[in-house]
């Protein structure tokens, strides 16, 4: 893994702005902490810049790559991993190529010297890359068909700039941190959430999930590659079973290699069981040694649980059960709250934006801690997503709202705005939905409730899915760690898309064919334990910590009050439990809306972000 950048300018002599490359690549050194390289184009007008996290071919694989072919010469930058390298390299092979390493970034270099821009179409993988064709004088550039590696650009008269983070954009002179009416409805009606291809700052925006682009003579042409379509599904109940069973192990045992040290994260749920139980055993039958898992608490927090509707039970047990059937080395990081509430703005630094509070900021204290010892990680994000495992896909009058299931009242954000600010906020949100329902695509004789789960899924895949996954990669890499998420192979999300819900609910439970996969694989206990989502803390100290900083912001005076009613945000304070829905799923309630507000405050100030209106 690693973070990439690039800048093209036609009417500037790029190797006499060294200073301001420099700073570009240095931004990404967290997500790159182990090699840095720079390329400079022979008419000095592209510049491709590499931080490299070495994991496959540790001595080879350095970049930017650079490699001829029949045509002409082709410089590679790329952050991912290609889970069917031995595959691609041996199709390759049959065509007369030969490999100087055994890395994948040759082997991805190599397959668009051979296939062009169509390689797309060969990869299973996570990644996002750009090849520079030295003859054509062009670039191209790709993002996986999932989304879990991000590619943001910025396009201006004679140049184009992208990298994998915001911040590394923002040390080029060329883009400004403006904040337009768009971004700020994103920010405030849609946060913690972001809309599909927007980065928020104006003009900056994101290659969409399975999309790829070409940049040449000042123009980007961009078109999708990979999307959902509807298909019949051909399989018995039982082929699923059996297939689903494959699938999930083909899938992880993919993502097992490594020439570094490798773990899994473990919650005692069903899908991070299902992850470390497939590798425990992969590491036996290939003497690996034994597999450790981690997992993650707060202080205190079991002495301040209850049971809601989104987390019925605690985790412990079921972790300590799950470790000793795979026969696990297990870790328990216990984060003390003061250390959560301070990392919020660690967390904005990360991701560039306000986002997830304590859930963003936990996961990346969390992630430092497995640093320590280990480069990899496999972790069980999205199953939830793909496989119905939420409250709004079983509670049909949730599931037939006609609005996000996970934000169903946009009262509460109205409320903490001052009147007449952004009205078109809730007339944005509502395009935004209608736009990815109609997208979604169906079959003729799709029943009424099949068609909804299709528009259910793609409402959870475009928007919750994927920032869950844009939390994932900016707290792991934030400590260059690697974190790979197996639920998120094309080939489950396809076959995922497409299965009756009668078989995706299986004996009326959440996740009931994965449940049903899994039987005499794990234990009763955790095939059947009910959804425990990532643990949040639950201790008043965190609640009493955010007060005081929203306070001291009030009184201050700080940037956000621009936007902001104080008395609302302080009705917060003194009556957390008034709120009558969440402000974003069951991640954001009243400590969690006060600490979002923290850290937009936090990133119009760090990030000096000019706001136009």
């Amino acid at each position: 893994m690693c973070g990439i950048a690039g800048w093209l300018d036609r009417y500037t002599d790029l190797t006499e702005k060294r200073t301001v490359v420099e700073n570009m690549v240095h931004s990404l050194e967290r997500r790159g902490p182990d090699q840095q390289g720079i390329f400079f184009s022979d008419e000095k007008d592209v510049c491709l810049m590499h931080r490299r996290l070495a994991v496959i071919d540790t001595d080879g694989g350095i970049q930017p790559m650079t490699k001829e072919g029949k045509f002409g010469k082709y410089t590679i930058v790329y952050n991912g991993e290609l889970y069917n390298t031995k595959e691609l390299t041996d199709e390759l092979k049959r065509y007369g190529y030969t490999f100087d390493t055994h890395s994948d970034t040759e082997v991805l270099l190599t397959a668009y010297i051979h296939w062009g821009e169509e390689c797309v179409e060969k990869l299973n993988g996570i990644f996002a890359f750009a090849v520079y064709d030295h003859t054509n004088r062009k670039l191209f550039a790709a993002r996986d068909r999932i989304g879990v590696k991000p590619f943001f650009y910025y396009q201006y008269k004679g140049g184009f700039l992208f990298a994998s983070e915001i911040k590394a954009m923002l040390k080029c002179p060329v883009l400004k941190p403006v904040a337009d009416e768009q971004g700020l409805m994103d920010i405030f009606f849609i946060g913690p959430g972001r809309s599909g291809g927007s980065g928020i700052f104006k003009n900056v925006y994101e290659l969409l999930p399975g999309e790829c682009g070409t940049y040449k003579d000042g123009i980007f042409k961009k078109r999708k590659y990979f999307s959902l379509k509807a298909k019949p599904h051909t399989h018995s109940t039982d082929e699923t079973v059996e297939y689903m069973r494959w699938l999930l192990r083909d899938s992880v045992t993919r993502q097992l290699i490594s020439d570094v040290p490798l773990c899994t994260f473990l919650s005692g749920g069903l899908d991070s069981s299902i992850i470390s139980k497939i590798s425990s055993d992969y590491f036996k039958e290939h003497n690996r040694g034994k597999l450790t898992t981690y997992s993650v608490d707060y202080e205190d927090n079991g002495k301040y649980f209850h049971k809601s509707l989104f987390q019925p039970n605690s985790d412990s047990d079921y972790i300590s059960l799950m470790s000793d059937f795979a026969e696990t080395t297990h870790k328990n990081v216990v984060l003390d709250n003061k250390s959560v509430y301070e990392a919020l703005y660690d967390s904005v630094r990360a991701r560039d934006l306000p986002a997830m509070t304590d859930v963003d900021s936990s996961l990346l204290l969390f992630c430092r801690e497995v640093k320590k010892d280990f480069t990899v990680a496999l972790s069980g994000e999205c199953a939830d997503e793909l496989f119905g495992g939420y409250p709004w896909y079983h509670n049909e009058k949730i599931l037939f709202e006609d609005t996000f299931p996970w934000s169903r009242s946009l009262d509460i954000r109205r409320s903490v705005l001052k009147k007449g600010l952004l009205p078109k906020g809730e007339e944005y949100v509502r395009e935004r939905y209608l736009s990815t329902v109609r997208s979604a695509d169906k079959l003729p004789d799709d029943s009424t409730l099949e068609g909804r789960m299709r528009e259910m899924f793609l409402l959870n895949f475009n928007w919750f899915m994927q920032g869950l996954l844009d939390r994932k990669d900016r707290c792991s890499m934030y400590s260059g760690l690697e974190v790979r998420v197996p639920f998120c192979d094309y080939r489950l999300v396809e076959y995922a898309y497409n299965m009756p819900w009668s078989i995706k609910a299986l004996n009326g439970r959440e996740k009931g064919i994965v449940r049903k996969a899994m039987e005499g694989i794990l234990p009763d206990e955790i095939v059947w334990r009910k959804k425990s989502p990532y643990p949040k803390t639950h201790n008043p100290i965190y609640f009493s910590m955010v007060c005081a900083a929203a306070e001291k912001m009030i009184e201050e005076n700080a940037p956000i009050m621009q936007f902001i009613d104080k008395d609302a945000v302080r009705g917060i304070m003194e009556n957390p439990d008034g709120i009558s829905s969440p402000w974003y799923g069951q991640l954001m309630k009243a400590p969690q809306i006060l600490a979002y507000l923290l850290q937009i405050n936090f990133w119009l100030s760090e990030y000096s972000v000019d706001i136009e209106l």
